[in-house]
């Protein structure tokens, strides 16, 4: 029987790698991630996983550890945050151009400068094309759910990408939330015992392979890369499997995203992670008031479901993109807003596309700003398509 626990989002994610019980962890604190770390080392001090865990002096050395321990077989995880994953940067290639199904909890944060502790998602988004799968989480719930089956797509023989799992800092992370886990033995079932796949291992002395070697000007880097981008697209259908059958099992089905109130609406919101749960809760009094609004929860944005969202947000007559993050490209929004639009490039009749940037470094996404934000869709203006919500001047 399920129980349901009052726990912030870091030990709803520290409870996750208690069940999954990887063999290797490999980590290094950092803010706001840190309490992940605390946890779990607890749990290794107290007997209650067989996993060994790395202390390490850096975020690179962490993952490098990671790479090593996965290219010999083992289940791997790790967790970071902002300049740690930056730090991470030249490595999260590695781990996913080796195929090696590592999963990471990363809870996002602003990188520097300035310092800045609080959450942003431009440490994720600096990674989007670094080859790893990205799921992101409305709340401690999610993050626990996205994590275990996180493992199971990450090891799916169809796939064998390494996973990010992402939660929005502080906001989640340090939050207390209602979060109901499976028995041990039910999450342990639906994890189930990794299979390295045969010859794939450093530590079989029986068929020994080189890993990352110098490939040359006559090898099959092309060829590698080309595999990797067919197994990024078939993870899609994998994340849709694993996501329904964990929903017969928690009662939680996942998809590719969650959808509110989009079966009448005109005017369709795209987000990430815990801003969704602030524009739900508005929408849901604009809605009364007859307005026809709704919301796209993204919760899969690598792979990229391009097909799945251009025929979904084609019919609606304006699309919203709303951005944790900036490309920092000179004024041209934010990545989520640069990939919906290049989704609904070339479509007869596309809907009005606009963005409006948020939250950056921590800054609250506030009930009047989405009604500002929704004012300005519904009402005749001359705004130009990206706009800033709770910037200062």
């Amino acid at each position: 029987m399920a129980k349901i626990l009052a726990i912030v989002g870091t030990d709803a994610a520290a409870e996750a790698m208690r069940q999954i019980d990887p063999e290797v962890v490999a980590v290094y604190p950092i803010t706001p991630q840190t309490a992940i770390v605390e946890k779990f080392a607890e749990y290794v001090a107290e007997g209650q996983v067989n996993t060994e865990m790395i202390n390490v002096e850096s975020e690179h050395s962490a993952m490098s550890a990671c790479i090593g321990a996965a290219a010999a077989g083992a289940r791997v995880m790790t967790a970071t945050s902002s300049q740690g994953l930056a730090l991470m940067w030249e490595v999260l290639y590695v781990a996913a151009g080796l195929r090696l199904p590592i999963v990471m909890a990363n809870v996002n944060r602003a990188l520097s400068a300035p310092i800045n502790i609080h959450c942003d998602h431009s440490d994720s988004m600096g990674a989007r094309d670094s080859g790893w799968i990205q799921l992101y989480s409305e709340s401690a719930q999610e993050f626990y759910d996205n994590l275990l089956q996180a493992v199971r797509v990450a090891e799916h023989p169809e796939v064998r990408l390494p996973v990010m799992v992402c939660v929005d800092g502080f906001i989640i992370s340090h939050a207390i939330d209602r979060v109901e886990v499976l028995e041990d033995g039910q999450a342990r079932a639906f994890v189930g015992e990794y299979q390295p796949l045969p010859g794939y291992s450093l530590l079989d002395a029986g068929r020994p392979v080189s890993v990352g070697m110098f490939d040359g000007l006559y090898g099959y880097y092309y060829e590698a890369r080309r595999a990797q981008e067919e197994a990024m697209a078939r993870a899609l259908e994998v994340i849709r499997q694993v996501g329904e059958e964990y929903g017969r099992i928690s009662g939680r089905s996942y998809a590719l995203w969650e959808e509110y109130g989009l079966e009448d609406a005109d005017i369709c919101l795209v987000a990430l992670n815990s801003a969704c749960g602030t524009l739900r809760s508005r929408l849901a009094a604009w809605r009364e008031r007859g307005a026809r609004i709704g919301l796209l929860k993204l919760r899969v944005f690598r792979p990229w479901p391009e097909e799945q969202l251009r025929e979904r947000l084609a019919g609606f007559k304006t699309v919203a993109v709303f951005d944790r993050a900036l490309t920092l490209a000179g004024n041209c929004g934010g990545p989520l807003y640069r990939d919906v639009a290049a989704t609904l490039y070339g479509l007869p009749h596309p809907p009005q596309l606009v963005n409006y940037i948020y939250g950056l470094g921590g800054r609250d996404l506030t009930l009047t700003m989405v009604d500002a934000a929704l004012k300005g869709l519904t009402e005749e203006t001359k705004e130009k398509p990206v706009r800033y919500l709770g910037l200062r001047v």
